[in-house]
């Protein structure tokens, strides 16, 4: 059975991350996603990270299911040739700088023109106009720019470690007091959450032009989609404003300040590994106290509410860490959830496909890559009853459709073999290569 976007057919222009694992998504719920490269080396990606038989793990993970065939738009041919494709598709994506799109004359207008119902989405990295609108982006810049990497910085023991080494002297802080240096997460949260925003915004996109408002112009920014996604949790304590005649907001009566979210988690070391525990309700908080043998914290008045349990964090957690020290990390999961506490053992990136509801879920797969022999990888985590999702083929070699493609469009051998001529296509890839499951 098809997946919920069969029939969808999308032009994939983007690179790196951001678009094309929007794109994928996409695919793997049943569009028909011809990714469109230049000649030479393609997307970025190919080349980029840890490699077998010529395949990067990083393109083969965002760029599945997709069908790949190579233009080179800078020519007038090839220009004509994507111009031709772009009354078959339904959604067009790029990522390329603001205003590039326009120069290589595939901007939002002249697509529209050709194709009024298409939705044309365009991801820039700091928006479309503005101060920063044609700096080159790249993941770490945006969570530098979106405050993502201050707040990741900014950990009770990150804090106290800041506050150790400015009362030991040496180079003058640049630290306000009580903060800490920032720091970048080791991901690229900042491309992938923007991913998912597209992908949202593109499926939204398609319904409203099946409610009749035809196509339109999509717009996101990387700096947008990263300050949204943290703002719930790693705003909590800059949202509201001071009323009228104060300055400070710390000067409000009327505002009940509390740590970060991010504060009341902290992993805790078991006697053989690392534990995650959360106990946020009054019920979850009992629990933890009767699990390690001190029930009479529940029923202390410091400890009574959620307020109060933030305020009083370090103390809770000295006594937790203690206790979990004592045990293994499957000793301390054992016992809380005895008493339906929340928690989870850490796991290293090594063990992910071994663990036990990893395995039951199905979520990591083993493939036989024809190029990169055994791999691993991360099966679409939404399921749909009806119309089933799933991974059609690997990642397809550089311009591995072109010629099919191209055929299906309406483009005679003759009119290939011209482009192929004047350099337009890229070289002919071998057969699409099915993944395990078909």
């Amino acid at each position: 059975m098809p997946g919920p976007l069969d029939g969808i057919r999308v032009l994939d222009l983007t690179a790196i991350v951001s678009g094309p694992l929007a794109t994928m998504m996409l695919a793997e719920q049943g569009a028909d996603v011809i990714k469109v490269e230049p000649p030479t080396v393609g997307d970025l990606t190919r080349p980029m990270g840890t490699q077998r038989g010529g395949v990067s793990a990083i393109f083969a993970a965002a760029n599945r299911s997709k069908r790949c065939i190579v233009l080179d738009l800078s020519q007038p041919p090839g220009l004509e040739a994507f111009r031709d494709l772009v009354p078959t598709a339904d959604v067009l994506v790029q990522n390329f700088r603001p205003g590039a799109a326009e120069r290589m004359g595939i901007g939002y207008a002249a697509m529209a023109a050709l194709n009024p119902d298409l939705v044309y989405c365009s991801i820039a990295g700091f928006g479309r106009s503005g101060p920063h609108a044609g700096r080159r982006v790249y993941d770490p810049l945006i969570q530098a720019a979106s405050g993502m990497a201050w707040a990741q910085g900014q950990s009770p023991q990150r804090r106290m470690q800041a506050a150790s080494e400015a009362e030991a002297g040496g180079d003058a802080p640049l630290d306000r007091p009580g903060e800490a240096p920032p720091d970048l997460v080791r991901s690229i949260v900042c491309d992938k959450v923007t991913a998912l925003t597209a992908a949202q915004a593109i499926t939204a996109a398609l319904f409203a032009r099946e409610r009749g408002a035809g196509g339109q112009h999509v717009e996101l920014s990387m700096l947008d989609a990263a300050i949204a996604f943290h703002w719930c949790d790693m705003m909590w304590n800059h949202s509201f404003l001071p009323p009228r005649g104060l300055a400070d907001r710390d000067e409000d009566p009327g505002l009940t300040r509390t740590p970060d979210l991010a504060d009341m988690f902290r992993i805790s070391r078991a006697s053989d590994g690392y534990v995650l525990v959360v106990s946020g309700s009054d019920v979850e908080f009992r629990g933890v106290c009767n699990a390690f043998g001190r029930p009479e914290l529940a029923d202390d008045p410091r400890f009574a509410t959620l307020l109060g349990r933030m305020q009083a964090i370090d103390e809770i957690r000295d006594w937790e860490e203690r206790e979990i020290a004592r045990r293994s990390a499957d000793e301390v999961c054992a016992l809380l959830d005895e008493h339906g506490v929340p928690c989870a053992k850490v796991n290293r990136l090594a063990e992910l496909a071994g663990d036990d509801q990893a395995r039951h879920n199905e979520t990591i797969e083993r493939v036989e890559h024809p190029r990169g022999g055994a791999m691993l990888r991360a099966r679409p985590p939404a399921r749909f009853e009806k119309t089933p999702s799933g991974i059609r083929c690997h990642a397809a070699d550089h311009g591995e459709h072109t010629e099919e493609v191209l055929a299906e469009a309406g483009f005679d051998a003759e009119r290939i073999a011209a482009l192929r001529a004047a350099g337009v296509l890229g070289p002919t890839g071998a057969a699409a290569t099915p993944g395990a499951d078909g």
